[in-house]
């Protein structure tokens, strides 16, 4: 199955889901497919991203978001979905965005492994 992830960071993640919108990759991939304009934003690390990700997606590391954002997105209204692995560090990503304004973040909920998992389309 999953991951197992330590108890102290999965009640950070916890913690910021509850402040935090998320939604499925059934819901970004209908987006995709209908069209829908949107910052799809992969927060893995750069060589998750470099292997592979979701079509049109931009880098931006959960490592370096917060210094990066403004000048990559400086929108705070922007519509915006951040994707990892799983939908932990999105979720972690999402709220500190929200706390520097952003007011237009989603976290994907199930990550690059869930979309992979459905056998939606990646770019490698």
């Amino acid at each position: 199955m999953g991951k197992q992830h330590a108890p102290r960071f999965l009640d950070i993640v916890n913690d910021a889901r509850s402040r935090v919108r998320e939604c499925t990759v059934a819901d970004i991939k209908a987006r995709l497919d209908n069209g829908d304009t949107f910052h799809l934003v992969d927060v893995r690390e750069e060589s998750e991203y470099a292997a592979a990700r979701l079509p049109g997606a931009q880098h931006i590391g959960k490592g370096v978001i917060e210094r990066d954002i403004e000048k990559t997105i400086p929108d705070t209204t922007a519509d915006i979905v951040l994707y990892c692995g799983g939908g932990y560090r999105s979720a972690l990503a999402a709220d500190n965005l929200q706390k520097m304004g952003y007011t237009n973040v989603v976290s994907m909920d199930g990550g690059f492994s869930g979309w992979k998992g459905a056998g939606y389309p990646i770019d490698t």
